[in-house]
């Protein structure tokens, strides 16, 4: 006989799988009511931190009407895109508290905030629980390949840095230096988003990749994707990166002081985090403090070493350096080292001159011998330019 069917989307199915393959570990499954009811008052589960349920509500009025009459130990399909990718055998279906659900992922309920909007779309009525299978090899693949890393180097300790490296600039580079320098391993975890944006993963990952192959001993620096679902979305994410990176096998987890999520606030003269209520997390956090640009130092220096003040120094901006490039600027090479800037632009505006080799002939200096050149070549020439000082 067919089994009833309830439409998820990839989000879903890979948050099910963090559970799965033990990265949310102790919870290793979806949580009944009595469970949620104990992790919401609490923040813990089976005495380890867990900011909020792990539940799964999905939304839409098909899905309702099989969980309202779902019965005990009946099995339902998990279909994406119009495959089945998984299946659930039930055990429990319960209300939720919409509202509620909202304020323990972001932390506050405004139904005009975007990122809550979203939610809201994908938000249900009902949660199901039960043991459930799936089809999804990501996160199994991501454990593969860090385990593969571990054989081959058998390292004493292992640092994790998560990041969008959107883009990817001099401050993420000063990030991973220090944390290369006090570990046998490092993995970067870099987050894979759900939704379209002008620098898309791969895009990233080959940023990343590009600098690592080139300016770092690459045996000891792997990059694996994390798929950045929507209960990582609140304020709570560095909790949950904290659990993840633990189960994948790091000592280390070291984090930006602006990582969303850490909510840094002073306490009587200390510096806490929102990561200090959870003192029995079974790895250490190492905070790093802001890196600018000091035009006195010339260099690149912590705000808290640097003696002089804000107005000296040239801050390291995601977004608006994802403004440059959107207009088409080569961002200085004291924000973004100048050969990623020329990847970056070169793959979001190819083809962008009618003729690259006429242009590129006519500016720069050459061999006098025929030489063909890619858009790539020509901003690493014009940076070049940009950084000649004698006229001026």
């Amino acid at each position: 006989m067919k089994n009833r069917q309830l439409f998820i989307d990839k989000q879903a199915l890979a948050t099910l799988s963090f559970a799965k393959e033990g990265i949310l570990s102790p919870v290793d499954k979806l949580m009944n009511e009595q469970e949620s009811k104990i992790v919401d008052e609490t923040g813990f589960y089976k005495d380890i931190p867990f900011p909020f349920p792990f539940i799964m509500a999905p939304f839409g009025k098909a899905n309702s009407r099989v969980l309202v009459s779902a019965k005990k130990d009946e099995k339902l399909d998990f279909i994406v895109n119009g495959q089945i990718r998984g299946t659930i055998t039930v055990d429990e279906v319960f209300k939720i508290d919409k509202k509620r659900r909202i304020e323990q992922i972001f932390g506050t309920y405004d139904p005009s905030n975007p990122e809550i909007k979203l939610f809201l779309k994908r938000l249900g009525d009902y949660s199901i629980c039960g043991e459930y299978e799936l089809d999804f090899d990501d996160i199994k693949n991501i454990k593969n390949t860090i385990e593969e890393a571990k054989n081959r180097i058998k390292p004493k300790n292992i640092a994790s840095v998560m990041m969008s490296a959107k883009p990817f600039h001099r401050a993420h580079e000063r990030l991973i230096r220090i944390t290369l320098e006090k570990t046998d391993l490092l993995i970067i975890f870099l987050l894979k988003p759900y939704t379209e944006d002008l620098i898309s993963y791969d895009l990233r990952l080959k940023t990343l990749n590009y600098f690592i192959d080139n300016y770092l001993p690459r045996s000891r620096v792997i990059v694996v994707p994390f798929e950045n679902t929507y209960i990582f979305a609140g304020h709570n994410n560095a909790v949950l990166d904290s659990i993840c990176a633990h189960n994948f096998g790091c000592d280390r987890l070291v984090l930006g002081q602006n990582h969303s999520g850490i909510g840094m606030y002073y306490d009587k003269n200390e510096i806490k985090s929102i990561l200090s209520r959870y003192d029995t997390l079974k790895i250490k956090v190492d905070i790093i403090t802001e890196f600018v640009y000091c035009n006195e130092c010339r260099t690149l220096v912590s705000k808290n070493t640097c003696p002089h003040g804000q107005h000296h120094h040239i801050k390291y901006d995601s977004q608006t350096m994802m403004e440059l490039l959107k207009a088409g600027i080569l961002p200085p090479a004291v924000l973004m080292r100048k050969d990623i800037s020329a990847i970056l632009l070169s793959e979001i505006f190819p083809n962008r001159f009618e003729n690259i080799q006429k242009i590129y002939d006519n500016i720069f200096p050459t061999s006098g011998l025929l030489e063909s050149h890619s858009e790539k070549d020509f901003y690493l020439e014009l940076m070049n330019l940009h950084q000649t000082v004698s006229l001026t």
